[in-house]
């Protein structure tokens, strides 16, 4: 088969990066760099560690692209790829400072936090919020209110009980919340002050 040396369609890339060819790969990273290294941010504290990860992570790709069922989405298999990758780093983070890997004693014995919206936030200020968040907390967050996954799935991918899912996603958006209020008063109080109101 033919293949356009300019471009490869997805297909042709997946066949070639799998064949080893660097210039596909050098096509695919391209094409998906920027994507995940917005899913890389959300997981880390500093633009250093998202790198770090999507580093690992594109490693990951090219070694296993050929284990990528033809029918997957290759948009959604990366993705997943970084998501796993970020867990992992973030867990070697965490115990390499000392931190315990399970906190199975802290259940969800809370008061459910009120719903709230993030939809009025622009991307770099929620991007900073969620940044500010304890690792766990930041994990557990994008993983159940980002990408979508339930808290069985994230106990299990980050060996954690469901409850403590539960519990560190209540209390990451009552963080976030406050973090949220506190930003607004202050804009409010600044706009109060310029304006002499």
């Amino acid at each position: 088969m033919p293949i356009n040396n300019e471009h490869y369609n997805e297909i042709q890339l997946i066949e070639e990066c799998s064949k080893g060819n660097r210039k596909a790969q050098r096509q695919l990273y391209e094409q998906f760099y920027r994507q995940m290294y917005v899913v890389a941010l959300r997981y880390s504290r500093t633009t250093f560690d998202a790198e770090d990860i999507l580093q690992e992570s594109f490693v990951k790709v090219f070694q296993n692209i050929e284990s990528l069922n033809a029918d997957a989405s290759l948009v959604a298999w990366i993705r997943r790829i970084v998501v796993n990758t970020a867990i992992k780093f973030n867990r070697r983070k965490l115990d390499q400072a000392g931190v315990m890997n399970d906190i199975d004693n802290m259940h969800a014995d809370h008061e459910p936090v009120a719903e709230f919206t993030l939809s009025h936030l622009n991307f770099k200020q929620l991007l900073g919020f969620i940044q500010q968040l304890a690792p766990r907390y930041q994990m557990v967050f994008n993983l159940y209110a980002i990408e979508g996954y339930q808290h069985s799935e994230i106990a299990e991918m980050m060996d954690i009980s469901e409850n403590t899912s539960k519990s560190q996603y209540a209390r990451a958006r009552a963080v976030l919340q406050d973090m949220i209020a506190k930003e607004e008063a202050m804009l409010y109080e600044r706009e109060k002050t310029q304006y002499g109101v």
